[in-house]
């Protein structure tokens, strides 16, 4: 990997590890709801948050390891590309059964949309870390980049609607 993406990675993978910090706060926050409202709703949408910034950490880590090629690190990231849309495709379906959050079509983009091309864009970026293509860097630059700010909209999300449910409590 060019060394003028090593500032990048190490910024994204900072932010990425930094957000997963915060998102346990949130979750000591949500300790004051019924177990079940608390299940559903972390498995809707806590819990995809903490899986976008895992994906950053992980996009991160892979980019600066210290590779003697590009191959594993591309396998590394075409899998993992690969399982984040399958997850993400389950994750529709869970949560198209909360009933308790109404989505209107602009969340629907950053929960469902925004995510799912995040992931084809890591399964790209990693084939074309394979092939020596040169817009892999960017590509999985891009990728980070979508799934930041899919985690930090889909955790600011939780946080409002853990303080309003909190108060009403």
């Amino acid at each position: 990997m060019p060394h003028r993406w090593d500032e990048f990675f190490k910024m994204a993978g900072a932010a990425g590890a930094t957000l997963i910090g915060l998102l346990f706060v949130a979750i000591t926050v949500a300790t004051s709801f019924s177990k079940s409202h608390g299940v559903i709703g972390s498995r809707g949408f806590l819990t995809p948050a903490l899986v976008h910034f895992c994906g950053v950490l992980l996009l991160s880590l892979q980019m600066l390891a210290p590779w003697r090629s590009a191959f594993p690190a591309g396998i590394v990231l075409g899998i993992a590309g690969l399982a984040g849309v399958f997850y993400q495709i389950h994750l529709i379906h869970i949560q198209r059964k909360i009933d308790f959050a109404s989505l209107d079509p602009y969340d629907r983009l950053f929960y469902a949309a925004v995510p799912a091309i995040s992931y084809f864009g890591m399964i790209a970026g990693g084939i074309g870390l394979i092939a020596g293509e040169s817009f892999a860097p960017y590509a999985i630059a891009a990728t980070t980049t979508l799934l930041l700010f899919t985690g930090i909209y889909g955790a600011w999300d939780v946080t409002l609607w853990l303080v309003k449910n909190r108060q009403e409590t």
